[in-house]
């Protein structure tokens, strides 16, 4: 007797994973339109389940604490994202925008860890081993124990592993893999949820660290279905600006560390290479004193990082003035433009106002507040800003300046580097520094009393 189908049709999110009996235009979880698509699931035979519990209950005190070693790898920044190494048996995913470097990094690391710990297999869905040759020839890989594979198959790419025993693996990308009996096309939540959860599995089975990487849509998120993330240990993200050659490794989920790291490469001819003075590399191009540009310090993780922040402000040709920024949240430009016009009376209503950060760095901390309102004043008024001066503080709607966190790590790179003084909330009156001049200030309008070069202010 033929068993009964027990399969059925759905309609699945792309974006978010969720499911619905009908076609929806607009997926009411995520707000993405035209994202559904029709697919098809078997129901599971809740008859045939074994109830006994495989692995019963433990009491907390009874579990032991044996941690495993981390597998530390041959770059240093990758180690800080990760919180010192690669974890055995680690699912890591690699997100970001294409050509940003992803698949770039992924054979550096592979390379690297095939000359200094042991054997790596590397998957690719997307490429030729010829073509990833033609790139390792590029970035001077000669491949010792590095084993390539081109196959979308997850089957196949399981076995391989298992045959294979290597000390890590990747795979380039996990939309490409698929299962044969999912009837779904690579790249659909059902196909992309699935392989991630076997891939999981093997990683803990075997304890061999797997690192994935995922393509990113329009908004920056993840490619498919958002449970991805939750079902990999480790995501990272790569990021940078089309145009710069600075990218940034930033953590958003780790299970075995800190989220609060980030990672400094820069992309040359040879490949990612690490930026191990970060602050230096940012405002490398600043000479001398300089009209709407001012220093600040801001934390990336627990790393702080010294960034030059340009502001422009010119007569609107327009009816309405525009506000364009590039690098800071345009929401504390909207805030401190505000309070510049209601506190220090400056006239910014009929004028245009851009603000950059140099070097493709995105800043979005409040620490940066002061420095973008010198900026503009800087621009506004056409008077030069010390070039020795860091700002540092974030300003409230009243005009005060209010502390921030870690200013003593702030201070002490900006003395690194070299600066003389540094504009701090007078909050923070306590702190001193043998190497830096602090300057304090209770609101904005003596913060650019003294901010602004003197000889040069207009009445």
């Amino acid at each position: 007797m033929a068993k009964p189908d027990r399969s059925r049709t759905v309609f699945i999110c792309q974006q978010c994973g969720k499911e619905s009996l009908k076609w929806l235009g607009r997926c009411p979880n995520c707000q993405q339109w035209n994202s559904f698509v029709e697919t098809r699931v078997t129901v599971a035979d809740s008859s045939s389940r074994a109830l006994s519990p495989v692995n019963p209950p433990q009491e907390l005190s009874q579990v032991a604490s044996d941690t495993a070693d981390r597998c530390p790898l041959p770059i240093a920044e990758f180690n800080r994202v990760l919180g010192g190494g690669l974890v055995p048996g680690s699912l890591v995913l690699i997100g970001g925008d294409p050509g940003i470097g992803k698949s770039t990094l992924m054979l550096q690391v592979s390379a690297l860890v095939a000359q200094t710990l042991g054997k790596v297999v590397y998957i690719s869905g997307e490429e030729t081993p010829r073509q990833i040759k033609l790139r390792a020839e590029r970035l001077g890989v000669k491949g010792e124990g590095l084993y390539l594979l081109a196959e979308t198959d997850l089957d196949i790419i399981l076995d391989q592993i298992e045959r294979l025993q290597p000390d890590l693996a990747l795979i380039d990308s996990i939309q490409t893999v698929q299962l044969s009996e999912l009837d779904a096309s690579p790249g659909s939540v059902a196909q992309v949820r699935e392989s991630a959860s076997r891939l999981m599995q093997r990683a803990k089975l075997s304890a061999v660290p797997i690192l994935i990487a995922g393509h990113v849509t329009k908004d920056g998120a993840i490619a498919g279905p958002r449970v991805l993330e939750h079902i990999v240990d480790v995501v990272l993200y790569l990021e940078g600006e089309p145009f710069s050659a600075y990218r940034l490794l930033r953590c958003v989920k780790n299970r075995f560390g800190s989220t609060n790291e980030v990672g400094v490469f820069e992309m040359r001819d040879s490949g990612l290479v690490e930026v191990t003075n970060p602050s230096q590399a940012f405002i490398s191009q600043r000479e001398g004193e300089t009209i709407g540009s001012v220093v600040v310090a801001t934390l990336e993780g627990t790393r702080p990082l010294l960034a030059e922040i340009q502001a422009l402000t010119t007569p609107t040709s327009f009816g309405l003035p525009r506000r364009t920024v590039n690098g800071v949240d345009f929401g504390r430009l909207l805030l401190v433009t505000a309070v510049l016009t209601k506190r220090l009376g400056l006239k910014l209503g009929n004028q245009d106002i851009i603000v950059n950060v140099t070097g493709g760095l995105k800043v979005s901390e409040p620490a940066v507040d002061l420095g973008i309102a010198l900026a503009v004043v800087s621009s506004a008024r056409d008077v030069g800003i010390d070039p020795t001066l860091v700002a540092i503080g974030e300003v409230g709607l009243t005009g005060e300046l209010r502390t921030v966190s870690q200013l003593e790590r702030r201070i002490a790179e900006a003395a690194r580097l070299g600066f003389k003084r540094c504009l701090v909330p007078k909050t923070s009156a306590r702190i001193s520094h043998k190497d830096i001049e602090l300057l304090p200030a209770s609101n904005l309008r003596e913060a650019v009393r003294v901010g602004l070069v003197k000889n040069k202010s207009k009445p």
